[in-house]
C-alpha cells in the first residue's frame, strides 16, 4: 500500500532556517529543522531505515525475510523487529484491516504465518511476504523524530508527518477538485497521515462514498498504519473504532464533498479554515 505521491499535507507559511527536499522512499521528502547539519544527518538516519524496510530493495531486511520465507528464519535489527511487532499489534487493535502480510495470490490475509522470535523473523509458508508500504514511511518520520534533538522541526515524506515544538499552518488536499480542503494550525505536537485512493486503487475499501481519510495521533508509526486501516473499514466499523479509541483523530472526506471529523481532532488544532472555493 502506497500513499499518494505528492506531500498532502503540507503547506507552510513561516520561514525557517533549513528546510530541504529530498527523494525517499520512492516519493518526495520535506526535511526542516534548526540546522542544516541536522537537516542531513536526518536525511541520512532515514534512508538507512528505508534501506532495511523496503520490499524494493534487495539488500533490505524485509526482502531478505521474504526470500527467506519458508526456509530459515532471519535475524533482523532492533528498527525492523520494532515495526513489525508495532504492525502485528495495530492488526490485532484493527481487528485485521490493517495486515503487513501477502499470502502466495499477494493478498492480506497470511499474519499467521508470520514467526517473530527473539530478534529473529520467519515467514512459514513459502509464498507468503511482507509489505511494509502502509506504515514504513509514518515510521521513518516517528524514529526520525526520536533519533533528532532539535527542539523543533517539521518531517514529512509523502502523506505522512510530523510537527513538533512550533505552530505552524498545514494543509489537507482537496481529492475531489485539487488545491486545499482544509487548513489548520496544530495546538500541540502531532502526526498527520492522509490514506486514499488517487491514481490507482491500491487499498480495497468497503465504503465506497470515502475517497480520503486523514488521521492525526501522537505517534506518526500508528496514524500511518491507523490511517490505511481506517480508510479500508466501512462506516460502521470506523465509528466502532474510533469509540474504542478516542484519542484518535480523524477527517473523512466523501464522494459529494461531504466530509466527518470527529471532537479528537479538533483538540489537536488552535484554528481550522476551509478555504472559499473557486
Amino acid at each position: 500500500m502506497r500513499k499518494a505521491t505528492v506531500l498532502l499535507l503540507l503547506f507552510a507559511t513561516l520561514s525557517f532556517p533549513v528546510q530541504r527536499l529530498f527523494y525517499l522512499m520512492g516519493t518526495y521528502a520535506v526535511i526542516d529543522l534548526p540546522a542544516e547539519e541536522e537537516v542531513y544527518r536526518t536525511y541520512r538516519y532515514m534512508r538507512e531505515i528505508e534501506r532495511k524496510l523496503s520490499s524494493y530493495r534487495e539488500d533490505s531486511e524485509i526482502s531478505l525475510i521474504n526470500r527467506k520465507a519458508g526456509v530459515e528464519p532471519v535475524p533482523v535489527s532492533p528498527e525492523t523487529l520494532e515495526v513489525l511487532k508495532k504492525a502485528v499489534h495495530i492488526y490485532r487493535l484493527t481487528w485485521g484491516s490493517f495486515d503487513i502480510t501477502r499470502n502466495d495470490a499477494g493478498r492480506a490475509g497470511a499474519v499467521q504465518d508470520l514467526k517473530i522470535e527473539g530478534n529473529r523473523v520467519f515467514l512459514k509458508r513459502r509464498g507468503v511476504s511482507l509489505d511494509l508500504g502502509g506504515i514504513g514511511k509514518g515510521y521513518a518520520v516517528e524514529m526520525a523524530y526520536r533519533n533528532t534533538s532539535a527542539e523543533w522541526g517539521f518531517l514529512g515524506i509523502a502523506g505522512d508527518m510530523k510537527v513538533w515544538g512550533h505552530r505552524r499552518v498545514l494543509g489537507v488536499k482537496d481529492p475531489l477538485r485539487g488545491g486545499i480542503f482544509l487548513l489548520m494550525v496544530n495546538a500541540r505536537d502531532l502526526c498527520l497521515s492522509t490514506s486514499g485512493n488517487y491514481h490507482r486503487r491500491h487499498i480495497k475499501v468497503k465504503d465506497p462514498q470515502l475517497v480520503q481519510l486523514t488521521v492525526v495521533f501522537e505517534d506518526c508509526t500508528f496514524a500511518d498504519a491507523l490511517a490505511t486501516a481506517l480508510f479500508s473499514m466501512d462506516r460502521e466499523q470506523r465509528r466502532r473504532f474510533l469509540s474504542e479509541n478516542p484519542d484518535v483523530g480523524v477527517l473523512e472526506v466523501y464522494r459529494d464533498g461531504s466530509f466527518y471529523v470527529n471532537g479528537s481532532f479538533l483538540t489537536y488544532f488552535t484554528s481550522i479554515l476551509f478555504p472559499e472555493g473557486d
